[in-house]
This record gives structure tokens, C-alpha cells and sequence, in this order.
């Protein structure tokens, strides 16, 4: 097979570094603010805000997608994924993928021969995929950076003959063969489609926008409370001569006094309209129900509670488009857990089984959402009727599936 190589691995990760940089500052809220520098002055440029909605949308998703296990397990996968701490392992690479688009499972084998799994994020990974398989046809990764300047330490190059490695620290490089007939480093995709097959992250360019608004907002209204706090106030008719007031001092006092000139006129007082954060708070409710619209949220979810509690079924109905999107990410995910079992199978008995082998084991998760009481009783109900027109037709594994229990 011709591969692009090594070099060519490093201009592509190279490449898409920067994007997914961007993505990890918004969901760990290190992102900067892009000001205006028109309304806030510049010796409060110091001023910073942060918001966690990037990160909101991406655990709404990533902490609902809770694998459960391999069903029709003819190849013993389940024992490998539970060998390499499986819901680590998964939670790892189903997190990273929300956050960047997609991630990587590198598999290799430990001194014993067994299969070991570890997750790496798009920022270290990259390859060439196959939008049939979704598996690599080459694939570069680092495995290691160092610790003060992050320069790559240790590297991997896939192909389907073996694994090349090049440890910069010993200025040597070897190989290991592979028994697999793909490289091992396996994508986990969220939402690929046939344009990008490398899929799509849930900080989407809008999400970031939306955001970016919503941190002017927030850097306005802390300028806009000291004025709120501290309404500005004047004095006309002051004579000339009048000793100078300290500003300070004025402002916090409780009682100030005020004297007539030669002239017997005296000081007129007065206080220019209080300032009112109202706007601010409106605008930021914009900028949530926004970013709601745009990530399947409710407004609950971004901190504006309603009056009334929502029932477990009110809840669910709320986060429809959250769960057609779960439900997609399960597929994709599935796809991509289920390749990085067959390889890793394949390392295990060290024999190059073909991947239509593998066609009836299917990925089996729990429920989206954990049903409450109410919903219990409806399902057994149901189950009832089914099982008096079917006998037998539910088993405990499918009640398992149903309902989690």
C-alpha cells in the first residue's frame, strides 16, 4: 500500500492543532474576551469573565453516553475493554471527541502480549481514514510530550505492516509488526458526514460567538454596577475659593455640609439618573436562550431556572433535540469502540481476523435518561401487554436495555 508518511502525518496534525487548541480553551473557560474597546476604559482592561457553557454542552451529551457493554460477544471484546478500565478509557475518548470533533484509541501490546487501549486526543493524533471502515489507512500520534516545553518526546506512526516509533529523548527509532490488518490507533468520531469525515464538535463556530457576546455582556455589566453602586453626583455655584472636597470622601460620607459665600448665594446638589443593570440582564438571557437553541439545552440548564419544577417526563420532552443527538453519538461511537475491539482482538491472538467477522457483536449503552417511578409503572404496563400477546419476547436483557434495572 503507498502511505503519504511520517512527514506528511505532521503537516496534517499540525494543521487542524490550532482549531482544536481554540475548542479546549472554550470548554476549560480560558478563552479570551474579543472587546470592542469602546465602552470599558482601558485601565480596567485587566478585567476578565469566564462561562462555562461550552463545557455545559459538551458533559450535557458526554455524561449521558454511558456504555454498557459488546452484545453477541463472539471474540471475548468485553474482557479486553474491562482489562483497560473501560469506563475511563470510553468516558475519556467520548469526552475529548465532543470537545474536538473526534479522538483516538491507540492499542498496543504489554510485555505479556495482551491488548492494551489508551485514549488520545485530537490535538495529538491524526490520519488518513476510510469513510467505509472507519478505520485508518496511516496514522500518526504523539504518545508523549515533554512536560515544560511540549515539544513531542515520543511518537508512532501506523500502517497496517506495523507500528514505527521515534523517541526524540534517545535519538533512536524501532518498530513493532502488526498483526492486524489496520494501523492501530482507531478514530472515535462525532457526527461524521461525507464532507468531514473526522466529524464535527459540539462547540460549534456559533456556540463560540454566542458566547463571546455573552462575555462582553458580563464585562459590562461589572463596569456598569460600580456606577450602579455609586451614582455620580455634582455640585454648581461652589465658589472659586471653596476649599477642594476630597472625591472619596464625598461619595461615601453620610452627611455633607455646604456654606453660603460673601455673597449669600449657595450650592446647588444634585445626581445624574442612576444607571441600571436591567439591560445587561436581558441581554445575557438572549445570549443563553441563543446558545440553548443552538446546543439542544433548556434554559435551566444554563443557570435562568423557571418557577415551576419539571417532572422527569417534562424534562425529557424539553431535551428532545439533546436526545436525537445522543442518539447519534451513539452510533458513531459504537462504530468507533467497536473497531478498536476487533484490533485489539486481533493483537490479542495475534491472528489478522477480517472485520465482516465481527458483524453481529453490536455496542449496547444505557438509557439516555434513568426513568422515574412513573415511567416505571407505564413500562411494566406495557410490558404486560406485549408479553400477553408475545410470550417471552422480554428477557431480562431486554428489559435492561429498556429501562436500565
Amino acid at each position: 500500500m503507498d502511505y503519504l508518511g511520517i512527514d506528511s502525518m505532521k503537516r496534517r496534525l499540525a494543521a487542524k492543532q490550532d482549531r482544536v487548541e481554540l475548542r479546549y480553551k472554550y470548554y476549560e473557560m480560558k478563552n479570551r474576551v474579543k472587546d470592542f474597546n469602546i465602552t470599558i476604559p482601558a485601565k480596567w482592561a485587566w478585567l476578565t469573565a469566564s462561562l462555562g457553557w461550552s463545557a455545559k454542552a459538551v458533559d450535557s451529551i458526554a455524561d449521558r453516553l454511558v456504555f454498557n457493554e459488546f452484545g453477541d460477544d463472539n471474540f471475548a471484546i468485553n474482557e479486553i475493554f474491562s482489562m483497560n478500565s473501560k469506563d475511563v478509557l470510553i468516558d475519556a475518548a467520548i469526552l475529548d471527541a465532543c470537545v474536538a470533533s473526534c479522538s483516538f484509541i491507540y492499542i498496543y501490546a504489554d510485555d505479556d502480549g495482551y491488548p492494551r487501549l489508551q485514549a488520545i486526543d485530537a490535538y495529538n493524533a491524526t490520519g488518513i481514514i476510510d469513510p467505509v471502515t472507519m478505520l485508518l489507512k496511516e496514522g500518526y500520534a504523539v504518545l508523549e510530550r515533554d512536560s515544560d516545553t511540549k515539544a513531542p518526546v515520543l511518537e508512532a506512526y501506523f500502517t497496517s505492516e506495523g507500528t514505527t516509533y521515534i523517541d526524540s529523548r534517545a535519538k533512536a527509532s524501532y518498530s513493532t509488526t502488526n498483526p492486524a490488518p489496520y494501523p492501530l490507533l482507531v478514530p472515535m468520531v462525532h457526527r461524521p458526514d461525507a464532507k468531514r469525515p473526522f466529524g464535527h464538535s459540539r462547540i460549534t463556530r456559533a456556540c463560540m460567538s454566542i458566547q463571546q457576546a455573552a462575555l462582553r455582556t458580563l464585562k459590562r455589566s461589572e463596569v456598569a454596577e460600580e456606577f450602579f453602586a455609586f451614582p455620580q453626583r455634582y455640585v454648581t455655584g461652589m465658589s472659586q475659593d471653596a476649599e477642594q472636597m476630597e472625591k472619596w470622601k464625598a461619595t461615601v460620607s453620610s452627611f455633607l455640609q455646604f456654606e453660603r459665600d460673601d455673597e449669600g448665594n449657595s450650592p446647588t446638589l444634585g445626581q445624574f439618573p442612576q444607571l441600571s443593570i436591567a439591560p445587561f440582564t436581558e441581554k445575557m438571557k438572549l445570549c443563553a436562550a441563543l446558545f440553548a437553541g443552538e446546543t439542544g439545552l433548556t434554559m435551566d440548564d444554563l443557570g435562568f431556572v423557571g418557577e415551576n419544577p419539571s417532572s422527569a417526563e417534562a424534562i425529557k420532552a424539553s431535551h428532545e433535540n439533546m436526545r436525537l443527538a445522543a442518539r447519534k453519538a451513539q452510533r458513531t461511537f459504537g462504530i468507533g469502540l467497536l473497531n478498536a475491539g476487533y484490533l485489539a482482538a486481533c493483537v490479542r491472538d495475534d491472528f489478522p481476523y477480517l472485520r465482516r467477522q465481527f458483524y453481529m457483536t453490536v455496542p449496547k449503552w444505557e438509557p439516555l435518561f434513568e426513568p422515574d417511578a412513573a415511567q416505571l409503572s407505564g413500562i411494566g404496563d406495557a410490558a404486560i401487554k406485549i408479553q400477553q400477546s408475545f410470550p417471552d419476547y422480554f428477557t431480562e436483557e431486554k428489559l435492561h436495555d429498556l429501562t436500565g434495572i
